[in-house]
């Protein structure tokens, strides 16, 4: 009996559509980060991204629990002093809902080469409509 190795030529990728409309934020970004890294699969390497490509749609709608609206912040600084922006979620969700999730996702991935080949793979969108009829995606609940 011959273990089984996955190579790059045995890797064969898939669509699948998110609705993300009432879905909680953090089990949302679990599954579609799952998806991502290829876990739902058999042939799982953790040295390959095997995974898939994921579309979330609605990501305006998406549901947070607790005071998190209130007491969640995103923070990045300009390098200069002085320059500590703080975004709180309320406001990230008003303006750029996509990057709520993106953010939610990024940090359930590998944070190196693998981790950002694989967020490449993922596309986000405020309401209904996408770009990606043409690869017709399958729906996928999370």
């Amino acid at each position: 009996m011959k273990t089984f190795n996955t190579k790059p030529a045995d890797i064969e990728r898939e669509w699948y559509l998110v609705n993300a409309e009432g879905k909680t934020l953090g089990r949302l970004a679990s599954g579609v980060a799952r998806v991502l890294k290829g876990k739902h699969k058999v042939i799982y390497t953790p040295h390959l991204d095997t995974g898939d490509f994921v579309v979330v749609v609605n990501a305006d709608k998406i549901r947070v629990t607790g005071k998190k609206l209130e007491e969640k912040f995103y923070v990045r600084h300009s390098g200069y002093p002085g320059g500590l922006k703080k975004v709180f979620l309320r406001e990230q969700l008003e303006k750029h809902p996509d990057r709520v999730i993106k953010a939610a996702v990024w940090g359930m991935l590998p944070h190196g080469r693998l981790g950002r080949q694989m967020f490449k793979k993922l596309k986000v969108y405020r309401g209904t409509a996408h770009r990606h009829v043409a690869q017709k995606p399958k729906t996928l609940e999370v």
